[in-house]
């Protein structure tokens, strides 16, 4: 059989290939004797455990018994193995999310959808770490993509303009959890760490003549625990592009 290619006549990245058991059928060489997903799995549970910095080809060759070399027949680089990483940590979407149960409306549906993104870039942060993202074009990526889009299936919008609303969510969503992250206020969070002493040292430097505007806004976010910030701004922050959304819908028609 011919090199498994992508439209246009382009070879897949071997990852891909065996990410989407597209494999050709006539490859040489001896047979894997892992999965990649076992690969992407192990690698996940370094980063959980120790870092984003702690993965490396020889780190993750070592915890699935191979020799460094012999990862190279699964990914050919740093940058690949994070990929899969990243397809692994998200895993498939819920099927409840897939925008079927019609009755629940597209504001809840869709809502469901970004809660459960969020809730799994906290479950493993150092995806927002990964310096250099793959496209989506790895099996769960596109399942969340496509669970997204059907979220929104009963708003009456263009096919175009559902994608762009659900891009516009997904990035509102992704800069939210990082910068609960960055700033302390969600998950565990070590007290000695610069995030840890975020609101103390916030407090400190904030001089109320200087910073008029963020000398009111700011004690009223600071008194909530981490994770009543995270929610409350999340509903904050989603509402506002749902109602914009749904300014768009009410132009439209």
């Amino acid at each position: 059989m011919a090199t498994q290619q992508a439209p246009h006549g382009r070879e897949l990245p071997r990852y891909l290939q065996l990410l989407w058991d597209r494999e050709p059928q006539g490859r040489r060489g001896p047979k894997p004797g892992r999965s990649i997903t076992e690969i992407g799995r192990a690698a996940v549970e370094i980063a959980d455990r120790d870092g984003l910095d702690a993965v490396s080809m020889k780190s993750v060759a070592e915890a699935v018994g191979f020799t460094t070399m012999s990862l190279y027949r699964y990914v050919d680089s740093k940058d690949e193995l994070e990929a899969v990483m990243v397809d692994v940590a998200f895993g498939p979407p819920d099927p409840g999310l897939s925008g079927r149960a019609r009755r629940r409306g597209w504001r809840r549906r869709i809502t469901g959808w970004a809660r459960a993104l969020a809730d799994r870039r906290l479950a493993h942060p150092w995806m927002l770490e990964v310096r250099r993202p793959a496209p989506p074009l790895t099996p769960n990526a596109l399942a969340w993509t496509e669970a997204g889009l059907a979220a929104l299936s009963t708003a009456p919008l263009s096919s175009q303009q559902r994608l762009s609303a659900m891009l516009a969510i997904d990035g509102w969503g992704q800069n939210h959890v990082r910068q609960s992250l960055q700033m302390g206020l969600v998950g565990h969070v070590d007290p000695d760490s610069p995030q840890g002493s975020y609101t103390q040292y916030i407090s400190d430097l904030v001089d109320p003549e200087r910073f008029p505007s963020l000398t009111a806004a700011a004690p009223e976010a600071l008194e909530d625990d981490g994770n009543d910030f995270f929610d409350e701004e999340f509903d904050f922050g989603l509402g506002l592009l749902l109602d914009g959304i749904e300014a768009l819908i009410a132009r439209s028609t």
